[in-house]
């Protein structure tokens, strides 16, 4: 059979996606895999509350993260939180895919309950190293831990972006013992691997990007409009540290690196870039433009602004995408709105 005659395989995914992540890339990226076009369902927030409480981004939060991921074809927004078979069909998907994890709704039913008698049900394998509920407690650990220790009674710092710059002896409890372990087949798998074309005009910005989230992503993409190869230097997690100060940063660098490779935005990574973008980086890579969002650029550690060779080519440009999110209104949200969780991550640190 021929490549034209051979149908095209429709898969489909869903889910919640609240404070999207390399693992959630992860299983999309082996969702598509199984077949040519995916269609990834993202519940809305009615829906999650019902079943699991409160999510931490809005809907409409959750819907451009999920398109920002370069394995997704398409988008259905407010999928339902059982997925049946009249889903698969409306969407002409062949069949769904979810992890090996077990999803419930409020009343302790299999999600996939329908699909899976059907046999329309495919499988693939957790990011083992990293959760949703495990980057909530990194977060929440991240305040400084301003807990009273009790049976049940806590309190936290209400102002964690105030705490987090003022101590800088404070030590991140993760990023020195993730539970993730990087390998370099799983950065090839996230990796596009085109090198620029020699007409090319490539865009270079550095950053932590650290807890990949919408803010994030709308900088890439006002920045990748800039020209037609975007490379992401991420600094080391001493780095971050200097300038983001308190126990950012939340997650590693390894981590960073495979979030900010699944944004479509993006096409190629450097691991580790030097904090001042120097005029070697610039011939090296062939820069054309080096952009920086509306955030306070810190010093160099000698005082000196890490994008004077830059400024002194004519080429460095600041950008507005309009969006002001940051990973310190992350963190206010979840004590927020998930004070159940807090209390819980609370008592597991407690009995460390």
């Amino acid at each position: 059979m021929t490549e034209e005659a051979r149908k095209e395989v429709r898969v489909w995914c869903d889910g919640c996606y609240d404070m999207v992540h390399f693992g959630h890339a992860n299983s999309l990226r082996q969702a598509k895999a199984l077949g040519d076009y995916l269609v990834v369902g993202v519940h809305n927030d009615e829906e999650i509350t019902r079943h699991k409480g409160p999510p931490v981004f809005t809907e409409q939060e959750r819907y451009k993260m999920v398109r920002g991921i370069k394995w997704v074809d398409e988008v259905v927004e407010a999928a339902p939180y059982v997925t049946t078979l009249e889903t698969l069909d409306k969407y002409n998907c062949d069949f769904c895919v979810h992890g090996d994890d077990i999803t419930m709704t409020a009343d302790g039913v299999d999600t996939y309950h329908l699909v899976k008698a059907a046999d329309r049900y495919r499988e693939v394998q957790r990011t083992a190293g990293v959760s949703t509920t495990d980057l909530v407690g990194r977060m929440l650990l991240m305040t400084r831990q301003h807990f009273r220790q009790g049976d049940n009674e806590y309190s936290v710092d209400r102002e964690p972006s105030k705490s987090m710059g003022q101590d800088r002896t404070a030590r991140s409890p993760w990023t020195g013992c993730s539970q993730f372990l990087p390998t370099t087949q799983k950065i090839i798998q996230f990796s596009d691997g085109k090198s620029p074309q020699p007409d090319d005009k490539i865009v270079y910005v550095a950053g932590a990007f650290d807890l990949f989230h919408v803010g994030h992503l709308d900088f890439l993409e006002v920045a990748k409009k800039e020209g037609d190869y975007l490379i992401v230097g991420l600094h080391t997690d001493p780095a971050v540290n200097r300038y983001k100060c308190g126990n950012h940063p939340i997650m590693n660098l390894h981590e960073r690196v495979l979030s900010v490779l699944a944004c479509k935005y993006v096409n190629e990574v450097v691991i580790g870039a030097p904090y001042a973008v120097t005029r070697n980086l610039m011939e090296h890579f062939n820069v054309s433009v080096v952009c920086h969002g509306q955030t306070p650029i810190m010093p160099c550690e000698d005082g000196s602004d890490p994008y004077a060779e830059p400024k002194k080519q004519n080429k460095f440009k600041l950008l507005d995408s309009g969006n002001d999110m940051t990973t310190e209104k992350i963190v206010e949200r979840i004590i927020l709105h998930r004070p159940n969780e807090l209390c819980t991550v609370i008592k597991n640190f407690n009995k460390r």
